[in-house]
């Protein structure tokens, strides 16, 4: 099969990553503040970036962050600051959700100008060097989480570095699973639903994703011969030697848990090669879900 969109993209990452950083000092007056109780909210690829950065925000003591899928977000629970992640800016529980807080602060990070949910936003973050051709989001995602992270401080050029290594790394050996498990601890829990769902979208292949301490209560049992186990991030003390019990193969790569999702979603990009199938277009899925009367 010919390059695709998508190889290209997940190729671009690790440079957007540190675009997006160097960005930082332009728009750091319209992200959370420090104290601020915020809520993140997304629907697919973007609410499990909103549940990673949640977890990332908390864990730096940045403030109180939950994470919503659009549709579920708990009306009358007060925020001080809505952030609201969507590529197209034309999903329709996120256009649906911004018009329901009525003017409270909200702040849409988008791929695309002049959105339907950017009329509706406090304030809008335009990351149009991120958006992409693909159906499967890849770059805008982790390009979002790379700027988020970059506001908390952290390394983003390390982690960039190390997305180049992610780059590089051969699948091969990995290929002729039948089923893939990706694990994940604290922030990494929302990146291994995300590699999972990379997985099911790209080559319609059976993946699951769990947090890592709680795959050994139920999901565990379906570990065998065949079938990768494949932890992003933070690994729990004896679960490879577990694994490794059941004649499945354990997976995991010394690397940032972002970086670790780029080779996640290249494994997705080269499984749907192999089925014959076009990454780019994956079935009965569109760009962006936008429901009748919207």
């Amino acid at each position: 099969m010919p390059g695709t969109f998508v190889d290209v993209e997940i190729a671009s990452q690790p440079d957007l990553w540190e675009r997006a950083s160097a960005l930082l000092p332009e728009v750091e007056s319209r992200l959370p503040r420090t104290g601020e109780r915020v809520a993140v909210v997304g629907c697919g690829t973007s609410w499990f970036v909103a549940q990673s950065y949640a977890t990332l925000r908390e864990t730096r003591g940045a403030g109180v962050t939950d994470a919503f899928v659009a549709s579920e977000f708990p009306a009358g629970r007060r925020y001080d600051r809505v952030v609201a992640l969507s590529r197209s800016g034309t999903t329709t529980e996120v256009i649906d959700l911004l018009r329901a807080l009525d003017g409270a602060p909200s702040l849409l990070v988008t791929g695309v100008e002049d959105s339907p949910a950017g009329a509706l936003a406090s304030e809008t973050l335009v990351l149009d060097f991120a958006d992409e051709e693909s159906v499967v989001q890849t770059r805008f995602a982790t390009t979002t989480l790379a700027l988020l992270r970059a506001h908390l401080g952290e390394d983003v050029a390390a982690v960039a570095d190390q997305g180049r290594r992610a780059l590089e790394l051969d699948l091969s050996a990995l290929l002729d699973a039948d089923q893939v498990t990706f694990l994940g601890r604290g922030w990494s829990v929302g990146l291994a639903s995300e590699a999972a769902l990379k997985t099911r979208e790209a080559a319609r292949f059976w993946a699951e994703a769990y947090p890592a301490m709680d795959y050994r209560h139920g999901p565990f049992a379906i570990a065998e011969p065949g079938r990768l186990v494949w932890a992003l991030g933070e690994v729990p003390e004896g679960l490879a030697e577990e694994v490794a019990g059941t004649g499945a193969t354990f997976v995991h790569h010394e690397l940032d848990a972002m970086a670790g999702l780029v080779v996640a979603q290249r494994f997705a990009v080269a499984l749907a090669k192999g089925r014959g199938l076009d990454p780019d277009r994956p079935r009965s899925l569109t760009r962006s879900v936008v429901l009748s009367g919207d």
